[in-house]
Order: structure tokens, then sequence, then C-alpha cells
């Protein structure tokens, strides 16, 4: 009798977390009360969407018990969010009328912690749309998110380019292909991340420590490369994108299919990038700089009234060449192919994440395995091609429960950890030691409301991480660990519909990487050596921020300051090698780096766009000398004209902008003065619908005046190298569907 009573319990269980829920409606225009169709109907948590038929009626089965959020998007309308309580097994109607606004004043977000909406967070997010990506006229993903105020990037040519978050760089700031960090040996500016831009949906940026969700190295900020959306239920799409760029004869084409059942979704994306050595404004070719890449993904989901369930593969190949003096003798003319003096690299990342629906809570489980090699390969003269081949192999996982009580009040427990094992292979230069490195953390994060109008963040994480490495002749073992807290504390306050301040107080840390640690030889042609007694680095930052959005101006203000104790930097000693060449070792002292953006949108016109914003940053050492890689003050701007139709042209755009650079005065101790420039850039585009689906095309010419300019920030400023020089680059996109 108890067995009985024991099975009828787990089947009333079971039909609570199985309940078949449904949401349906009908989405007008607030003015004309015209029904919408193809609007963007979806559930950011439950990855799962549709769109809107041609009587703008949607239709979404098959919904979880709890608190889901439900984001409606349409070109050319402000989003509107909501918020829906489902409760018991039943059909919820609701029927959305949205208003024309070129301003997207507020999207949801997943990095903050939860998915929530950018004004809910006390960490400001800024945003960046696939669609955006390439009508910048950029060669990778990191070149176009410059144009966010506080972002920049270090360059070693068009290839090799790392990120940059108000002055903080390598492994200050952490890079995620979709919530996986990834591990790229990317402390060093000759090491660029290997992720591509193709099959993503946006790219979510957080400037300011971030250590609390994501561990140490995101002391100054992370950057999320977010996953496509699957295709609307119960259709098969894809689409395919080409580009091409005159400045480096490039070509970069992707190809990618996906679809949707009520279940389950899938897709699947290759691409191929080319490019030969760059121009500078004189019509200088500067050697090496080309680089080729070949590209896969593919993914495979299941979608459950109780929980979603994914399986990500991501495969990347670039070869980098490098522009580096002993690279010249081999490499005389322009040209295509990787043939001396280059970066050969792979990298595998097999990716799941699932979460569970329990009721009003949520279990996220998500678990990693990455497989990254690099090698150098250089010339005949060397007595063996490949001077180095080094492998790292991490594994990561998560685990996180999610207890929101009400839509107003939320609380996250979780664990993470990873174990990462670095392995030299057969090469005469080990570029690290052979090591372990194992990480573990515990965190707490609450979100919920203190009045009417304020909501507040706050959490608290502790990390542990041990890092062990094999003695080599010319580096001696290390054997040590770190363990630290991080906390942080912020508040949203809506004054108004229109008007929200927010800010955030953070104190984080970040530990010593294994090359700080053990460096002892050339790397990157200087001599660097480590520093086995390094302490954990510590941030403490204030940020403040105001925003304010009507129907004709949107303007955002944010000011910070972070106070950086011990902070680790490389630098040239008064001291040489037998042979002569200085050495750069890792040292550290306090610092601070205090700065600003101010951006403002202005639309005077419904056909006139103008966009403006301006980065102010200054970064000093305890003793008077300044940090390095501190990017010039930028001014950035742009006016778009553009109309809903021109004949047969959907939605036609022209723009043109250009950037300000400031002189930079303030360069560090190896760094040296540099001069300012101005850019013009300039655009358009449009689409035509062919069959109801709309092929974009859209030409984008940056440096217009071939300007001979050199960016503070590229390291070829060493050799006298200027930046890329006048660039035009045609796209196409060419989507595609199969009922």
């Amino acid at each position: 009798m108890k067995l009985n009573y024991y099975w009828l319990l787990i089947l009333l269980i079971s039909q609570q977390i199985f309940a078949q829920n449904t949401v349906k409606g009908t989405i007008k225009d607030i003015t004309s009360y015209e029904a919408l169709p193809y609007v963007s109907v979806y559930l950011p948590e439950y990855n799962k969407g549709t769109q809107t038929n041609d009587e703008g009626f949607f239709e979404l089965n098959n919904l979880p018990i709890g608190e889901i959020k439900i984001q409606f998007s349409f070109l050319g309308y402000t989003t509107i969010i909501k918020t829906i309580s489902v409760t018991e097994h039943k059909e919820i109607q609701l029927n959305i009328n949205m208003e024309s606004n070129v301003f997207q004043v507020e999207e949801i977000v997943i990095s903050g912690g939860t998915y929530s909406t950018q004004h809910e967070n006390a960490i400001k997010i800024e945003l960046v749309k696939a669609s955006e990506l390439s009508s910048t006229g950029a060669q990778s993903f990191t070149e176009a998110i410059v144009n966010i105020p506080g972002v920049d990037m270090i360059s070693k040519g068009t290839g090799v380019v790392k990120p940059v978050i108000r002055g903080l760089s390598m492994t200050n700031i952490l890079l995620l292909n979709n919530g996986v960090k990834m591990e790229n040996f990317q402390f060093s500016e000759n090491h660029p991340f290997i992720i591509d831009e193709f099959g993503i949906d946006r790219i979510e940026i957080i400037k300011g420590p971030a250590s609390l969700l994501y561990g140490s190295d995101a002391v100054g900020g992370v950057i999320n490369v977010l996953k496509e959306k699957p295709a609307p239920v119960g259709s098969i799409i894809g689409d395919f994108n080409s580009q091409y760029h005159s400045n480096t004869e490039g070509i970069i084409s992707n190809f990618g299919i996906k679809g949707s059942a009520n279940t389950y979704f899938w897709g699947i994306r290759a691409g191929v990038k080319s490019h030969t050595d760059y121009k500078d404004g004189n019509g200088n070719y500067i050697l090496n700089t080309r680089f080729n890449e070949y590209s896969f993904k593919s993914n495979f989901g299941i979608n459950k009234s109780y929980g979603v369930f994914h399986l990500n593969y991501d495969y990347n190949a670039p070869k980098f060449g490098m522009s580096i003096g002993d690279a010249f003798p081999f490499i005389t003319e322009n040209g295509r192919e990787n043939n001396y003096w280059y970066q050969d690299l792979t990298n595998h990342v097999i990716s799941t994440k699932n979460t569970i629906f329990i009721n009003k809570y949520s279990l996220n489980v998500n678990a990693s395995y990455q497989l990254n090699n690099r090698a150098l390969q250089t010339d005949e003269t060397k007595p063996v091609y490949e001077m180095v081949n080094i492998d790292s192999n991490t594994f990561s996982y998560e685990a996180k429960v999610n207890f929101s009580s009400s839509n107003k009040t939320t609380y996250i427990l979780g664990v993470q950890g990873a174990l990462n094992n670095i392995k030299n292979n057969d090469a005469p230069n080990h570029l690290l030691p052979n090591a372990d490195v194992k990480d573990y953390a515990i965190f707490g994060f609450a979100q919920f409301n203190l009045f009417k109008k304020i909501k507040a963040q706050t959490g608290i994480r502790y990390d542990y991480k041990s890092i062990i490495t094999e003695p080599e002749p010319s580096r001696e073992a290390v054997d040590t660990n770190f363990g630290d807290i991080s906390t942080s504390f912020g508040a949203t306050y809506n004054l108004t519909d229109k008007i929200l301040f927010r800010t955030n107080v953070a104190s984080a840390f970040r530990t010593p990487n294994i090359a700080e640690l053990t460096q002892n030889g050339i790397h990157g042609g200087r001599y660097e050596q480590g520093n086995p007694n390094l302490k954990s680095q510590r941030s403490y930052e204030v940020d403040a921020s105001s925003h304010y959005h009507s129907k004709k101006i949107m303007i955002d203000i944010s000011g910070f300051y972070n106070n950086i104790n011990d902070y680790i930097f490389i630098a040239p000693f008064n001291e040489t090698t037998a042979n002569g060449d200085i050495i750069y070792k890792y040292t550290q002292s306090n610092a601070k780096i205090v700065g600003g953006e101010i951006a403002v949108d202005i639309l005077p016109f419904k056909w006139l766009v103008l966009k403006t914003s301006y980065a102010y940053l200054h970064g000093k050492q305890s003793d008077g000398n300044y940090l390095p890689f501190i990017p010039q003050n930028k001014l950035r701007f742009h006016l778009k004209f553009k109309k809903d139709e021109i004949s047969f042209l959907d939605a036609p755009f022209f723009k043109i902008g250009g950037t300000v650079a400031s002189k930079q005065t303030k360069p560090a101790m190896f760094e040296t003065t540099t001069n300012g420039y101005f850019l013009m850039n300039l655009g358009l585009g449009a689409s035509i619908k062919a069959k109801r689906q709309p092929i974009s095309f859209s030409i984008q010419v940056n440096n217009i005046f071939n300007k001979t300019y050199i960016d503070h920030l590229s390291t070829l400023k060493e050799l006298d190298f200027y930046n890329i020089g006048r660039n035009i680059s045609f796209n196409l996109k060419i989507p595609f569907s199969i009922k």
C-alpha cells in the first residue's frame, strides 16, 4: 500500500512538472492597430521562440511552471519585455501593442547573473547585435566592438587583436564563448582569442569587475559572445553570408542552417576567412600580417516543460602571420598563404548547458571540454620549423540554483571549477612549462527590490586556485596556491520611466598566471622573465552611471574609479642578457585608473539619426609612472540617413562618421608618445525582398581619405608601421527557408 502511495505522489509531482502550458496572443502597431507580421517572440531562459504570422498571431506551447520572461522585438520598434506567471496547467492570452522607435532602450541580457533587462542590472551591460557587426567593415569581431565607448583593442595588424576594457586587457578581462571561458594562452598581446563572429546573436560586454560571477580573470570586465537563437518553432531556415575587403583582398564567407520543432532544435554552420597583408595609407604592404581561418559549429537541444538541454561543438583553426623582424628576410612581397613565421592554432570546444525547472526554481548544470593547440612555425634556417607546440586541455563545470521567490526577488547559489593541463609536445621551445592548474569557487548572488523604484544586487564569492609546474633547465618549478574573496553591491534607481541611475561598488582580485610566474626566455621578439613571488592583484572599483531616453534623444553618462593594489605588468629593466637583449620583467605596483564615457543618440527627424560618444581614460602607478596599454581618448560619431523603403528597397540607409583620437602624451616607460589622428568612414545598404526573404547588402568604406596614422595600442608601432589604410568592404546576406 505504501508503495502505491509513493507512485501516486510521483505521478502528481510529474503532472505539475510536465504541465502543458500555452501562451498566445496578437501583436499590433500601437498607433494604426494594424497587425505586425514576423515579430520575434522569444523566451531567453527557455531558448525557444517563434514569429507572428501574417495576422500578427503567435503561440508557444510546452512552457514550464514559474516566472517566465518573454521578449518581443521587431526592427524599427521598441523591444517589449513581459514577465508572466505560470502557476498551473492553463492557457495565457497576451496581446501586445508595439511602438515604433529607432532607439532600442533595453534588451534581456544574461551576463549579469540572471535573465534580466539591462535596466535591472546594477552593472552596466552593453550590447552589440550580430546585424551590426558586418556593417562596421571590421575584419574581426574584436575590431567591431571598439565602437562601444570604453572598449578598445591592442593590435598587431588586422588579425592579431586583443580587446581592452577601460584600460585593462590580457588576463584582466574574460572572453566567454556562450558562457564558456576561453583558454587560449591569452596572457600576451601576441595571442589572439580563438573565436569568430559566425553564428552569433549578440555580444554582451560588462565594463568593470565581474569576478563575483566569473572568477578572478574577470577583474576588468567580460565579453560574452552568445550563439544565435534557434529557428522559430516549426521551421527550417538558413543563410549565406559573404564579405570582401579591398585592402587585404579579404574573403569572408559562412553558411548556416538550423531547424526547430516543439521539443527540439538543431543547427550547423561553417565559415572561412582569408586575407593578404594589409596596406597602409601610403600604399605600402605591412608584410606577414596575412591570416586565414576555417571554422565549424554545430548544436543540438531539447526543450521540455521540465527543462532545456543543449549540446554544442565549436572548431576554429586560424593561422596568423607574425610581422616581426625574423620574418622579413623570407617574406618580401604581399601574399595570402602562411609559409613562414606564423601562429598555427587549433581550438575545439564541446559544451553542454542545461536548465531544469522545478516550480519557481531552476537548476543550471553546465560543463565544457576545451582543447587548444598553439604551434609556432618559423623558417628553414631554424633547427626545427615548429619552434613551439603546446596543448592546453581544460575541463570546466558549473552548477547553480536560482531561487526566484517572485519576479522581484532572485537568489542564486553556485559552484564553479576548472581543471587545466598544459603540456608541451615535440618542439624545442617551451612557451610555458608543463603545468596543472585547478580552480574551485563557491558564490552567492541576490537581486531584490529595496523600495518601489530601487533594485539592488549583492553577492560574495570565494576562489581557490593551485598552480603546479614541472622544472626545466631555464625555469624552477612552481607549486603555489591562491585563495581570496570577491564582493560587490550595487543598485539601480528608476526616477521615472525615462530616467535611470545606476551605481556599483566591487572588490575583486586576479591571481598571477603561469607566464607571469615562470616566463624566462625570448617571447614576441623580447626577453621576458617571470616572478614566482607575485601576489594576487586586488581591485576596488566604484562605478556610477545615468541613463535618459525619450522619443528623440537617448543619453548615457558613466564614470568610474579603479584603485588596484599590486597591479601586475611587464616592463623593461636596466638589465640585459649575455646576448645584449633587454630583459622585460613581470613586476607589481599599486595603481589607479579613472575615466568615463558619454554616449548621445539624437533623432531630430524620422529619417536622421546622430550618434556620438566620447571615452576618457587615465592610468597611473603609485610611483608616478603611467600604465601600459592605456588607449587614446577618442570621440566617435556618425550620421545615419534612413527610410522605411525606396522603390523596391527596404530599410535603405546612408551613414557617414568618423573617429577623433587625441594625442597620447602619457605613455608607459617602454612606450612612446603617439600623435592624434582623424579618420572618416561612410556606408550604405538596404534589403531586397525575394519571395518574402530579405536579401540584405551593404558597402562600408573605412578611412576614406587613406590617412597614414598609428594607434597607440598598435604593437607594430615599434617597427614604425602604420595602421591599415582605406578599406572598402562589400557585405551580402542571403537567407532562405525550407518548409
